[in-house]
């Protein structure tokens, strides 16, 4: 299980690495460059997200003694991916100077005033995407403490089933053993009465069965 862990770990170390360089690329680029940087870069960012899913589905797999070392790389790996679909977020909206310079024109005052629409858009957007981020991240933090919590509950069920099984074959034994001290009893007792004991025995024998009844 860890070999194809360690797979996993690599692959997505190789594909986040060539998805870092192309964000940082993605706001230098011509229009239509920019539009196929950014359908390419997508596609990667969803082939990573697949990797996290195989890599926490292995995690899963895992016994629970061994299991804290690869959910911190877990949680490692998931805040990576989080800051790199943040910085894609903001590569697609930054503009490169001669980008700024094309669609503000040589009028100052026009240029000023939509160079702050412009940034005010831009405050606004990102503001929504952190938004959304956190409470991507909080409810990605509450799954995985419900999946563990399951995990741990289906443990303690399990253990308890075990030990209720072994209470009862424990009763049973006691039971056996009671109605074979018992039938032992009766018979002592049939042949006291026969008089089928010497003499000299009788009497330890009459204390033995009192302290059965």
């Amino acid at each position: 299980m860890s070999s194809d862990f360690e797979g996993y770990e690599q692959d997505f170390a190789v594909l986040t690495a060539e998805i870092t360089g192309k964000i940082s690329r993605v706001p230098r680029l011509p229009p239509d460059e920019k539009k196929q940087m950014v359908a390419n870069v997508e596609k990667q960012l969803e082939e990573a997200r697949e990797l996290l899913e195989q890599m926490d589905l292995e995690v899963r797999e895992i016994p629970p003694q061994s299991r804290g070392m690869y959910s911190n790389r877990m949680r490692s790996y998931k805040q990576e991916m989080g800051k790199l679909e943040t910085d894609f977020k903001r590569s697609r909206i930054a503009y490169s100077d001669e980008v700024r310079n094309e669609l503000l024109g040589d009028d100052g005052n026009s240029s000023e005033n939509q160079l702050i629409k412009l940034r005010e858009e831009r405050a606004h957007l990102l503001d929504n995407t952190e938004r959304l981020e956190r409470s991507s991240r909080r409810l990605e933090a509450g799954y995985q403490i419900a999946v563990e919590t399951e995990q741990i509950g289906q443990e303690m069920l399990e253990n308890l089933s075990h030990d209720r099984e072994k209470i009862q074959r424990a009763r049973e034994r006691l039971r056996e053993t009671d109605a074979n001290l018992g039938k032992s009893s009766r018979i002592l007792t049939g042949m006291l009465r026969r008089g089928a004991i010497p003499t000299q025995n009788q009497k330890s024998w009459s204390s033995l069965l009192k302290s059965r009844t």
